[in-house]
């Protein structure tokens, strides 16, 4: 429980970049248990994997349309998530030195969105897919993690990055190395993920193009985002106070004594300005010999 309890507090109160890869690893976590789970009872047809990941058919993708945004929080192995948490941390740390968390969120989600949009289109209209477009998938948060590097390296191309054994190496050449490795890579074993890869690309050097412009590609989502937010979020509880008297009438005795009462407690409260001083007075007798004085009493 305290592990858990370690989680739930660390969620809560780090940053989106964060928040983030927690996502990332509680989905591999939770579908990796699945998939044991499954496979020990000879479950071999069920596997939540292809429930999440995006599928290069249309034809299959229109039953599944929430895959657009569930394959980019989805990883199949441990190198697979391990390499990319990292490279999501580090590159995530330098995009929050220049932009804010909502705009992280925004880019990993229009780069993810948009590395599945170049996958699919590529699949449906080059012949050389056609074979395998209807067991080929897309999972990972590659793309998103390239918009992320390639915003970053635009905005900041001299930036250095230290690397073991290589050095300090300028992220414009990293970028630059990045996007054609999987341009060369589009007809390789992973040509999906190349592809969707630049699709994230793309996303990045228009996030910052378009922020030149003054124009934020990431606001209408994170609009959405919040509204969706605010749907879900408890609502404070909010008390009206009734100013309308519903009570009886006071009687002519009652008001006299009130009346009594009152001004027994200001005639201590000058007494006390006599022998101590006005600076003597609680705020609350400030207050109350502040009202008298209005009221005329």
């Amino acid at each position: 429980m305290d592990i858990i309890n370690f989680i739930k507090s660390k969620f809560k109160s780090g940053d989106a970049l964060t928040r983030i890869i927690f996502i990332n690893l509680a989905v591999f976590a939770v579908i990796q248990t699945l998939k044991i789970v499954f496979v020990l009872f000879n479950q071999y047809s069920i596997m939540p994997i292809d429930i999440l990941a995006a599928p290069a058919s249309m034809a299959t993708f229109v039953y599944k349309p929430w895959t657009a945004f569930t394959y980019m929080f989805l990883h199949e192995g441990i190198f697979h998530i391990a390499f990319n948490m990292l490279a999501l941390y580090w590159f995530g740390k330098l995009f929050l030195i220049y932009f804010s968390q909502k705009q992280l969120v925004g880019i990993y989600i229009i780069g993810g969105l948009m590395g599945f949009v170049l996958f699919v289109g590529a699949y449906n209209l080059f012949p050389y897919f056609k074979p395998v477009i209807q067991s080929s998938i897309l999972l990972g948060a590659s793309a998103s993690i390239m918009a992320i590097i390639l915003a970053v390296a635009v905005k900041s191309p001299n930036m250095e990055m230290r690397f073991l054994f290589i050095g300090n190496v300028k992220l414009k050449y990293i970028a630059a190395l990045a996007v054609l490795t999987s341009f060369f890579s589009i007809t390789s074993s992973n040509a999906g993920g190349e592809i969707a890869h630049l699709g994230g690309a793309l996303t990045g050097y228009f996030f910052i193009v378009s922020l030149q412009q003054g124009r934020d590609i990431t606001a209408g989502l994170n609009k959405l985002i919040d509204w969706v937010y605010d749907l879900f979020k408890p609502q404070k509880l909010k008390i009206k106070r009734n100013t309308a008297y519903t009570g009886r009438k006071m009687t002519d005795a009652e008001f006299n004594q009130q009346k009594a009462n009152r001004m027994k407690e200001i005639d201590r409260i000058l007494d006390k300005i006599k022998t101590s001083g006005y600076d003597s007075l609680s705020e609350v007798e400030k207050k109350r010999l502040f009202e008298q004085g209005k009221n005329g009493q």
